[in-house]
């Protein structure tokens, strides 16, 4: 069977992540199979590449392919930083309605931590995708939108809004949370994880951070009543009878206790910049976004993704650590069924660090371990999955 996939090379060091990752995604389903799958690669320009090629950092052939897509996966692409185009990773999540951004985070053994048992950190995270501040409804410091806005608020609600503030707007929809809650407890249930944590900053922000803690605890409720009991009740007494435990957490106390606690946490269900902040501060734990893989996904397309930058002063030196894209091809081998080749590509990362042949930023967490390129290191995976036997 042949399975078309998408990809996009992405901005700084997406090229040579791809040199060395796409070879092993192919190994592994090579291997694993013995020819009965195939992935079909299809390019996309986006990004840097495409502005070269075509004028457009976002093309519209891109987006037309993408709107019939079901499976796509991309390499980091830039955004300027106050100044220029709009971030092409919002644009396409709120273009194809990405709403969920879903990140694994585990450890491997062998990686030093900055914890002392990374090992017991496995989360899920669950972040809301198209919401909250990142929708982009913002207005620069003294603008005449600006003026508009701040006059409105202290007219109409008896704001005391300085005219020189810079303002933006924060919208959270039942419909957005909800959706969001609902994927994160049903992928609890299907993967027989014992609890769904709701983060929030509700104490504060109460009409859109706590009606996200309102609304998810509403979804468990009415829809997954005989799968899920709320952390109260369990307190309470009641059996929880291997259901899921629907607790929540203020959002700044979640970040305490995913470092002292993390056994007790395993799927997240959050806002858009609490999970932002979340996602790369639990991956720290376990060795950083370097070995956090991640997806897009809307209720019929997935883009699977690496979850770090475009590292623009390592580009083209062959030095960077393509795990986040390999790691994110192996949740993608899971979305489409070929479980073994994502598996054999996880076993390959895990023999690699046991050997302590990794890349340069992988060997300083490693003890006496031999810094090898990232084409090096795409090499010797697929000599890993060439020996195993499936």
């Amino acid at each position: 069977m042949q399975h078309t996939v998408y990809w996009i090379e992405g901005d700084g060091v997406g090229a040579d992540i791809w040199k060395a990752a796409k070879p092993v995604a192919d190994k592994a389903v090579q291997c694993a199979y013995r020819g009965q799958e195939e992935i079909l690669w299809k390019e996309l320009l986006a990004g840097e590449k495409a502005y070269v090629q075509t004028g457009e950092y976002l093309p519209k052939e891109t987006l037309d392919t993408l709107k019939t897509a079901h499976v796509a996966i991309k390499g980091p692409l830039a955004t300027p930083v106050g100044t220029g185009i709009r971030s092409l990773n919002v644009t396409l999540r709120q273009t194809f309605d990405l709403y969920a951004c879903i990140r694994p985070v585990k450890w491997y053994q062998g990686i030093i931590s900055v914890v002392r048992r990374p090992e017991r950190v496995n989360m899920t995270i669950f972040r809301e995708n198209t919401e909250d501040v990142y929708s982009g409804i913002e207005f620069a410091s003294h603008t005449e939108e600006a003026k508009k806005l701040i006059d409105f608020l202290n007219q109409n609600f008896h704001k005391n809004l300085k005219e020189e503030c810079a303002v933006g707007i924060k919208p959270m929809t039942e419909y957005g949370c909800k959706r969001l809650v609902r994927r994160a407890i049903q992928f609890a249930i299907d993967n027989h994880l014992p609890s769904v944590t709701l983060v929030h900053k509700g104490n504060i922000m109460k009409f859109t951070e706590g009606a996200f803690q309102k609304w998810g605890y509403e979804v468990a409720k009415e829809e997954f009543p005989a799968l899920t009991i709320t952390e109260k009740e369990v307190r309470e007494g009641m059996d929880p009878q291997n259901k899921v435990i629907i607790k929540d957490r203020i959002a700044d106390a979640m970040f305490q206790e995913a470092l002292l606690h993390p056994a007790e946490y395993s799927v997240l269900a959050t806002t858009n910049l609490n999970g932002d902040y979340l996602s790369d501060a639990i991956a720290a734990q376990v060795g950083g976004i370097g070995m956090s893989p991640g997806v897009n996904m809307s209720d019929s397309l997935a883009i699977f993704e690496a979850t770090h930058g475009t590292a623009p002063n390592i580009a083209g030196k062959d030095i960077a650590n393509p795990c986040s894209l390999l790691l994110s091809f192996a949740m993608l081998l899971d979305h489409i069924k070929l479980d073994k080749a994502a598996n054999a590509i996880r076993q390959a990362i895990q023999n690699c660090i046991d050997k302590k042949t990794v890349t340069k930023d992988l060997a300083e967490e490693i003890e006496n371990a031999a810094p090898v390129s990232c084409s090096s290191f795409g090499k010797l995976l697929m000599e890993e999955i060439e020996h195993m036997q499936f």
